[in-house]
């Protein structure tokens, strides 16, 4: 099993702490992973770490797919997969509806038929066959529809493609989770427990039926990010995560639109998730982190003192053993976490 580390999006001001990146990345860690919300985007983070590392890959969790072109999307993995020495990885994701149409003005659209589109154009423009068509229900190429001047052409990169470029998409949804493991190579959940692969796997696995040609886990990187709060206080560790939970089942999208809150429903904690939601839309959201269940916590976190989280990674070396995890990316800056973690599993 790899490890990468999950740098976040920046507050006011952009902190890219890259001794800590270089430490990991002498540790044996394998990828960094940068992120975009409404603020800096996830592109320039990236140039800026693969120019001070040697090793340590570095991908994108994620680029906004509506904020950008398919074109521009693979111009961009090309130009860094050449001036990196190949440590690039794309991951791709829809963003939510009052992101892409509150702050990039756009149509969500379908997020589902976008992601498998978006990844078929840039497969077409990596591999640089040939001029590049494509006719789908949310991208054409060349485009002939309205405002259009009738004057594109079909046009095949000028710079040399890799087509092996790794394509991953943030995706929880069972549709979503079915689209990554038709067309992509690896897929970031947000939360995973490694002792419920169904949740995740019968999608994905469905999803690589579809693909045919003998599509199969081992072609394909399960990377969930992995919360730790690393502390003898039990207790303590657990309200430092409460927050995060809440945050995402509570508040990341509206009612009935809520992907995060779908999952956790389909983790087995429907009514609780319900009530968060609840708490956190109506703004009481210290009432909402309060009714994050430690049980849950614990099945997508690792928590507490140091000999319990080694203990509690027991199930993630065994999901590792069995291919259903080969990346787990930590959401953590702490240097003696990230130690941990490489004794533990590198």
């Amino acid at each position: 099993m790899k490890l990468g580390i999950l740098l976040g999006y920046s507050g006011k001001q952009i902190n890219i702490p890259i001794d800590l990146i270089r430490q990991a990345e002498s540790m044996g860690y394998d990828s960094v992973w940068t992120a975009e919300a409404y603020g800096n985007d996830a592109v320039t983070a990236a140039a800026w770490v693969l120019a001070q590392t040697e090793k340590i890959r570095v991908g994108t969790a994620i680029m906004q797919m509506p904020a950008r072109t398919p074109a521009m999307c693979a111009m961009t993995a090309m130009s860094l997969d050449q001036l990196s020495g190949g440590r690039f990885i794309v991951g791709l994701g829809a963003s939510g509806p009052q992101v892409v149409e509150g702050w990039h003005g756009v149509p969500y659209g379908k997020p589902v038929t976008r992601t498998r589109e978006y990844i078929q154009i840039m497969r077409k423009i990596m591999a640089r066959e040939g001029p590049v068509e494509f006719d789908g229900d949310m991208y054409q190429l060349p485009n002939t529809g309205a405002g259009t001047t009738g004057l594109g052409k079909p046009l095949k990169s000028i710079l040399e493609g890799n087509p092996n470029i790794p394509i991953y998409t943030a995706s929880i949804t069972p549709a979503g989770l079915r689209c990554a493991g038709e067309v992509a190579d690896g897929v970031f959940p947000v939360w995973m427990d490694p002792d419920k692969f169904s949740i995740l796997g019968d999608h994905i696995q469905k999803g690589m039926d579809t693909a045919g040609n003998g599509k199969s886990l081992s072609d394909f990187d399960i990377a969930p990010f992995v919360s730790v709060a690393l502390n003898d206080d039990l207790k303590a560790a657990y309200d430092s995560l409460r927050p995060w939970l809440a945050l995402y089942i509570g508040g990341m999208g509206a009612k009935g639109k809520n992907f995060y809150n779908d999952y956790a429903t389909r983790a087995g904690y429907g009514e609780v998730a319900e009530r968060i939601q609840d708490l956190y839309l109506s703004g009481k959201k210290a009432e909402a982190e309060a009714l994050v269940p430690d049980q849950l916590l614990d099945e997508v976190a690792l928590v507490g003192p140091r000999e319990r989280i080694i203990e509690r990674l027991g199930s993630w070396k065994a999901a590792a053993a069995r291919g259903e995890v080969g990346t787990m990316l930590l959401g953590v800056h702490d240097p003696v976490v990230l130690e941990l973690f490489a004794k533990e599993l590198l």
